[in-house]
């Protein structure tokens, strides 16, 4: 039984390792996302950050500034939630079924 706590113990150890390692990519790696038939994109990190926000020209008329407000809002959330499933992705090749187990972080 020793054996089998030693053996979990390497694995949960290697998981921690490669959770940790998948956080780092992460803040390097982008998604973008567009809104208003690509008038504005909001690219965002991997650690949600907003990293740029790209107004089409075309899109800026002075009578639409509320409109453009809501779509840079729905682009900018648009992108967040593709960062967030991106990590999830990244995290769930990793912990595999460990999800069911109810172990917090998982």
């Amino acid at each position: 039984m020793a054996m089998n706590q030693q053996k979990m113990m390497k694995q949960m150890q290697k998981l921690q390792d490669d959770m940790a390692r998948v956080q780092e990519e992460l803040l390097t790696e982008t998604v973008s996302a567009s809104a208003g038939g690509g008038a504005v994109t909001a690219t965002v990190s991997g650690g949600l950050e907003l990293v740029s926000v790209e107004i089409s020209p075309a899109a800026v008329d002075p009578d639409d500034v509320e409109l453009l407000q809501d779509v840079v809002v729905a682009a900018v959330n648009e992108a967040l939630r593709a960062a967030q499933e991106l990590a999830n992705q990244r995290m769930s090749a990793i912990t595999g079924g460990l999800g069911g187990l109810g172990l917090p972080g998982f």
